[in-house]
């Protein structure tokens, strides 16, 4: 039997907040809140997080959450991901989702599941939004898609793109980071040799265009709060106080 597993890729280590996983908000740690947005998803059969760190392996269990230990020699999730989907045969379907997303919507992990699945020429799926705002537009921290027709990426950068020649005439797209992927795309990306151009952006999505594979997105209309910086957990706690009032 094929499963649909959301895995949660989760390290204590960041450069910029560290030991964020474990950060308390409104009662629960973030990665908490994460799981339980997964859990609302209806497409998933399973979830995990994805592990180096016993502080948060303790914390996942406390909550009743699935975890399982990895290796702490990953140089990304995806790697991190591979490890568990290779103990797990009758994982058939992944997506990666950020363990740092606690707002993430689950009709949008559901909207990845369905891309993955129905259709055959995918290799992997990802959300965008429509952006229109210059400074998120020029923004390095926010990676940028272009997209054909079908809604297939051609291409993702931290760049402006595409380069406005002519204004008004392009949509803008900001992409979110969460991927769904079929089994053996993601043992082929986590396989190939970092590419030029993965290196030059520092984006790892580009390693699969490079190889040819096909990223089929969706475009959503929310905009995530990823927490990154002490600032993202500031807008996080305010907007969760505001719930709970």
């Amino acid at each position: 039997m094929t499963k649909t597993a959301i895995i949660i890729p989760a390290r204590y280590g960041s450069s910029r907040l560290e030991g964020k996983p474990l950060i308390e908000v409104g009662g629960k740690p973030i990665i908490q809140w994460v799981y339980e947005k997964a859990q609302q998803a209806k497409l998933a059969d399973m979830i995990i997080v994805a592990t180096d760190d016993e502080r948060i392996f303790n914390a996942v269990k406390a909550f009743g959450g699935i975890v399982e230990m990895t290796s702490a020699s990953h140089n990304c999730g995806s790697d991190r991901i591979r490890e568990v989907i290779d103990r797990h045969p009758e994982i058939s379907y992944i997506v990666n989702l950020q363990g740092d997303e606690p707002l993430i919507k689950p009709e949008s992990i559901d909207a990845i599941i369905k891309n993955i699945k129905e259709d055959a020429n995918a290799d992997i799926s990802t959300l965008i939004r429509v952006i229109d705002d210059e400074n998120e537009i020029n923004n390095p921290n926010l990676v940028k898609c272009v997209i054909d027709k079908r809604g297939y990426a051609l291409y993702f950068s931290r760049s402006k793109i595409p380069f406005e020649r002519k204004a008004g005439i392009a949509t803008f797209y900001g992409h979110l980071g969460i991927y769904g992927y079929k089994r053996e795309a993601l043992i082929k990306m986590t396989e190939a040799a970092q590419t030029p151009l993965e290196k030059t952006e520092s984006l790892e999505q580009l390693r699969a265009l490079e190889n040819g594979m096909k990223i089929k997105t969706t475009v959503v209309d929310f905009v995530p709060v990823g927490i990154d910086t002490l600032e993202d957990l500031s807008k996080f706690k305010k907007i969760i106080s505001e719930k709970l009032n």
